[in-house]
């Protein structure tokens, strides 16, 4: 089955077979959360931690809007996507945020396989969704966001419906 296609959210055993699966995921990790975009400068491929500034993201849905989503469906779209930084997802990790999405092909830049973005968070147990779409259209906060995944075991990854609620 596969399950990397759409809109999908990546559990924790997606890159660690300790980690939990998504029929572990609780419901408050995935649902009903306080949601923050943040919006990256369209110019640079590597997202850094200072696009948080000093914003509060304890607890909450993170979001990054990098305008990716415009190429879905174009060969393009595989090609020299936005990325968070290691230092991007350590401080994620540090300010206790509930999960983490983007609008782009992959949260880590995929040409050298290293997937710090992926380690970092999943290893946190906070869930990262990919191939988000439409981040344009939300408010930069005061919204709630659902990104909940079936309850299958020993699956890490599974295509979601991904909204928000304004």
């Amino acid at each position: 089955m596969v399950a990397n296609i759409g809109t999908y959210i990546d559990s924790p055993f997606h890159r660690y077979a300790d980690g939990k699966d998504l029929s572990e995921l609780s419901l408050e990790s995935v649902a009903n959360l306080d949601g923050v975009v943040f919006h990256a400068d369209p110019a640079k491929r590597p997202i850094d931690k200072s696009i948080f500034g000093n914003a509060n993201v304890v607890a909450k849905a993170v979001l990054i809007h990098t305008g990716w989503d415009k190429y879905w469906g174009t060969e393009k779209y595989f090609e020299g996507h936005p990325f968070l930084t290691r230092d991007a997802a350590e401080y994620l990790r540090d300010h206790g945020v509930s999960l983490v999405g983007i609008d782009s092909l992959n949260i880590d830049d995929i040409s050298d396989g290293q997937r710090p973005a992926h380690a970092i968070l999943l290893r946190a147990d906070i869930p990262v969704v990919e191939h988000l779409c439409n981040l344009s259209k939300l408010p930069d906060s005061g919204f709630t966001f659902y990104a909940v995944p079936v309850k299958v075991k020993e699956f890490g990854t599974f295509p979601i419906r991904a909204f928000a609620v304004v």
